[in-house]
């Protein structure tokens, strides 16, 4: 198991991430606890001591909030919990204590400007006036020819 850091110096640096020695990780693909086919918390913290020994300091997860999941979860529909396939927020926590012991710090890729349309701020939108403020955080249009030069991230699962 890699060497613990001092714990003064893995809370307080602010210029931790000029260092760091990132691994991504897709939650849903990385490691299958139980066995139904798909990646989760308990998974990734049984291979946390291999992660460390790959001689990483952060580990970057990608997203893993509730989602219908038409853009590879990056459509959430909520930011405050974890998808059910993946665990549970207990899950989560206890995953992020883990590699904190290990030395490893934990970022999670934040898309705050990609909701679902199961989220509360696109249902708040949705049913606002035009022109108003909560309207406003999305882009609106009745012509499907307005944005037609816009590129579409994902083909496969999203025709507009």
């Amino acid at each position: 198991m890699a060497k613990k850091p001092n714990a003064a110096t893995f809370i307080k640096d602010p210029l931790w991430y000029k260092d760091a020695v990132i691994y991504q990780v897709h939650v849903k693909s990385y490691f299958d606890s139980n066995n139904d086919g798909i990646g989760d918390f308990p998974g990734l913290i049984a291979k946390l001591d291999y992660i460390a020994d790959l001689g990483v300091n952060t580990i970057w997860l990608l997203p893993f909030y509730p989602s219908p999941r038409r853009d590879d979860g990056y459509d959430i529909a909520e930011y405050r919990g974890v998808h059910s396939d993946y665990g549970t927020m207990a899950d989560a926590k206890r995953f992020i204590a883990e590699a904190h012991s290990r030395g490893l710090r934990v970022i999670t890729e934040l898309v705050i400007n990609h909701t679902s349309d199961q989220h509360p701020w696109f249902q708040r939108a949705r049913k606002a006036k035009p022109g108003s403020a909560a309207r406003d955080f999305y882009v609106w249009s009745d012509d499907d020819q307005k944005y037609d030069g816009t590129r579409i991230i994902f083909l496969d699962t999203e025709k507009s």
